[in-house]
């Protein structure tokens, strides 16, 4: 009777150990693959806002460079007009 009573309270003690250990390490990997995800879709909206940038930068170059091409041939027109009058 004894060791049916050692045997009932050894394995009170287990079982509550047991109850006290963490739960399996299932729901980590997926929370790391979910945050890889993120990660990778926050960096691929950061690379696609600097493309945006680089390319509104290069419109206005090309604006800019218009806009002087036009003034220079608008220059030229009006020294054309001030030469004929003379």
């Amino acid at each position: 009777m004894s060791k049916l009573l050692a045997v009932l309270v050894a394995s009170f003690f287990a079982v509550s150990a047991f109850a006290q250990t963490p739960a399996t390490s299932a729901p980590t990997p997926k929370a790391e693959a979910k945050a890889e995800a993120k990660a990778e879709k926050k960096e691929a909206k950061a690379e696609k806002k600097a493309e945006k940038k680089v390319a509104k930068a290069e419109k206005k170059e090309k604006m800019a460079k218009a806009d002087a091409k036009a003034d220079k041939k608008e220059a030229k027109a009006e020294a054309k007009k001030d030469e004929a009058k003379k």
